[in-house]
């Protein structure tokens, strides 16, 4: 019997203890909305923030230096180089950029009718690779074609990465002379070419940096030619004010006669012949602007070549009018900002022109120039800027 009466105390203290929590769960249920709903949108919004700002990304840019148009250090040396020939980037770089120099120029010549991508990509990432600063001569237009060639090429040019934030374009070359103007010179057509050449690369992007087509300033009045100052004033007649437009002086003064002039002489005829276009410029159009030069042919003609041309002086000679031309005149004139040599390597008759022979082994006077003690170039080239990306901020 007393084992009865404990047995039923228990089952009614587990009754209770039954009740109770029936009774706790009840009332949790009932209050649930008002006590955990509200706090569980808090918690989960403060948990997704924590885990957004932690999640930071790094941004890389390329910009260019914010260096002046025209750059204190500057290395003039250059080279007449050509787009199809990967060999003559290298031979450039290692005469130009030699003996503490860095940055100097090269020029190239481009058909304006070329669409070639992949040509002209590999062209600028070499020329960026090699600290090499081109200068674009533009050839080969179709005059009556001017407004859609000059577009299209505008266009074309502007797709590439240059090395330099300044972006040099030569307006064609020679243009008093017949055969470089689809064989008849016409001044009043080349200004309006020029002219409009300047607005459509001007407009396409800032920094494109335009140069007249230099003329041969030597040459006199023929069928073939016409003075470069009588086509010079024609010129301006036809577009009032079109020398004023350019932002840069191009020029070709060549040691004549015969590729053969001393260099030290003076006048159209000598490697200073760009004094008398810049005076030419001031004095009779008014021309305001100190236009920087850019020498973008010159040079003497050696004997030696494939045949031997013996009205040219051998290359022992041609070697020391350089270096006088250099560090006599070009290096001294800061008017000058570049000289480019006609040529890195050309097919006879005008191998005597060339740096290098037939198998791009140097002759002499690229040895010379090569030692000669050069600048570091400081142009606006590209840098990369690192920027931190963070969504909470």
């Amino acid at each position: 019997m007393f084992k009865n009466i404990k047995h039923r105390k228990k089952i009614i203290i587990f009754g209770i203890l039954a009740v109770v929590v029936l009774a706790s769960i009840f009332f949790l249920i009932i209050f649930k909305k008002e006590t955990i709903v509200p706090e569980e949108p808090v918690v989960a919004e403060e948990n997704f923030d924590d885990e957004i700002c932690s999640n930071t990304e790094s941004l890389e840019v390329y910009t260019y230096k914010k260096t002046p148009v025209l750059w204190e250090q500057n290395n003039k040396f250059g080279l007449y180089i050509y787009a199809e020939n990967r060999d003559f980037f290298e031979i450039a770089q290692n005469l130009i950029n030699s003996s503490g120099g860095d940055w100097g120029y090269v020029l190239i010549p481009y058909n304006i009718k070329d669409n070639d991508f992949d040509k002209w990509y590999r062209v600028f990432e070499q020329l960026r690779n090699k600290h090499l600063i081109p200068i674009i001569q533009l050839w080969d237009l179709d005059p009556g074609q001017y407004v859609k060639q000059t577009n299209s090429a505008a266009q074309f040019l502007n797709q590439f990465i240059w090395p330099i934030r300044y972006k040099y374009i030569s307006v064609y070359n020679e243009p008093n002379d017949a055969k470089f103007w689809k064989g008849k010179v016409n001044p009043e057509q080349y200004a309006v070419v020029l002219n409009y050449t300047i607005r459509v690369f001007k407009e396409e992007h800032p920094d494109f940096f335009i140069l007249n087509g230099a003329f041969n300033v030597s040459a006199s009045t023929n069928s073939t030619y016409m003075d470069s100052f009588d086509y010079m004033r024609r010129m301006n007649k036809e577009i009032p004010g079109i020398f004023e437009k350019l932002d840069g002086w191009a020029s070709h003064p060549y040691p004549q006669p015969n590729f053969t002039g001393s260099p030290k002489a003076t006048g159209r005829w000598s490697i200073r012949a760009y004094e008398e276009e810049l005076d030419f410029l001031q004095n009779t159009f008014g021309v305001k602007k100190e236009l920087p030069v850019f020498i973008t042919e010159t040079g003497w003609a050696h004997a030696e070549g494939y045949t031997y041309n013996s009205s040219y002086y051998p290359i022992s000679v041609v070697s020391d009018y350089f270096k006088t031309a250099y560090e006599e005149v070009w290096l001294k004139d800061n008017r000058v900002r570049a000289v480019i040599p006609f040529t890195v390597r050309y097919n006879p008759p005008f191998d005597h022109f060339s740096w290098v022979n037939k198998d791009n082994v140097p002759y002499e006077h690229y040895e010379i120039i090569k030692r000669i003690d050069k600048i570091k170039g400081l142009p606006p080239t590209l840098e990369k800027e690192s920027f931190i990306i963070n969504p909470c901020n």
